[in-house]
C-alpha cells in the first residue's frame, strides 16, 4: 500500500469524517436493554456474529460488486435494489439507507462526479443509497482498491458498534479497545477469503432486535 493510499483510508476511517454511520446501533441498543448484551465477551460474541453472518455475505459482496460494475450506475442500481430487498426489517433499511445517502452527499459536495449522478438516481427514484453500494462507489472513485475498500467498510462497522456499546455503558473505553482487536482479528478471517458473488443474509437476533426497537420510547439510536 502507497503513501496516499494510507492516508485516503485514514481520512475516511476516522469518526471525523462526516459519513453518517454512528447514528445506528443495529439491534445492540435492545440487546443492551436486554442485558443480552451486557459486556465486553457478549459484545465481542454479537460483533462476530454480524460480520460473518451479516457483513461478510451481505454488504461485502455487495460493497465488491459494485465495485466491480464501476460508473455503469445502471448496474449499481440493480445491487442496490437486492440490498433492498434483503433488508426485510424497516428500521434496518431506513439507517442503511440514511447512512448511505450522507456519505453520498459528502462526496458529491467533496466533488465526486459519480456520487452527484447516483445522488440524483436516488432522488429520481431510481435507486436507494444503501451504505455498502455507496462505499463501493465512491471508495473506487476514490481509487482505493477493492481489498482496501473492503477492509475499511469493515473496520467502520465494527468501529460503529464499539463505539455504540461505550455509548449505551455496555463496555468502557478501554474495554473498547480490546474488544476492538478481536473484531479486527475476525474481520482479517474474513477478509481471506473470496468476496461471495450472491449475497444472502442471516442474523435473526439482531433483526428481531431491531424490530422490537421500532416500539422503544426512548432510544438513542435509529436501529
Amino acid at each position: 500500500m502507497n503513501l496516499p493510499e494510507l492516508l485516503l483510508l485514514l481520512q475516511h476511517g476516522d469518526s471525523f469524517f462526516p459519513g453518517g454511520g454512528f447514528a445506528s446501533s443495529w439491534g445492540l441498543e435492545t440487546l443492551s436493554a436486554e442485558t443480552q448484551v451486557h459486556d465486553a465477551a457478549t459484545l465481542s460474541s454479537f460483533i462476530e456474529s454480524q460480520l460473518r453472518y451479516r457483513w461478510a455475505l451481505c454488504d461485502r459482496p455487495a460493497l465488491h460488486n459494485t465495485y466491480r460494475v464501476g460508473d455503469k450506475l445502471e448496474a449499481v442500481a440493480e445491487i442496490d435494489a437486492e440490498v433492498e430487498a434483503l433488508s426485510l426489517v424497516r428500521d434496518l433499511r431506513v439507517a442503511s439507507r440514511r447512512a448511505g445517502r450522507a456519505l453520498l452527499r459528502v462526496h458529491a459536495q467533496l466533488g465526486a462526479a459519480t456520487a452527484a449522478a447516483y445522488l440524483e438516481q436516488i432522488q429520481g427514484g431510481h435507486a436507494h443509497g444503501h451504505v455498502p453500494i455507496v462505499q463501493g462507489l465512491v471508495w473506487r472513485n476514490l481509487a482505493l482498491d477493492v481489498t482496501a475498500a473492503e477492509t475499511l467498510a469493515g473496520h467502520l462497522l465494527c468501529v460503529a458498534l464499539v463505539s455504540a456499546a461505550v455509548r449505551l455503558g455496555c463496555i468502557g473505553y478501554i474495554e473498547g479497545q480490546q474488544v476492538l482487536r478481536v473484531a479486527h482479528a475476525t474481520l482479517a478471517h474474513v477478509l481471506q477469503r473470496p468476496a461471495p458473488i450472491c449475497l444472502s443474509t442471516f442474523s435473526p437476533v439482531a433483526d428481531i432486535a431491531i424490530m422490537r426497537h421500532e416500539v422503544q420510547s426512548v432510544r438513542l439510536f435509529a436501529s
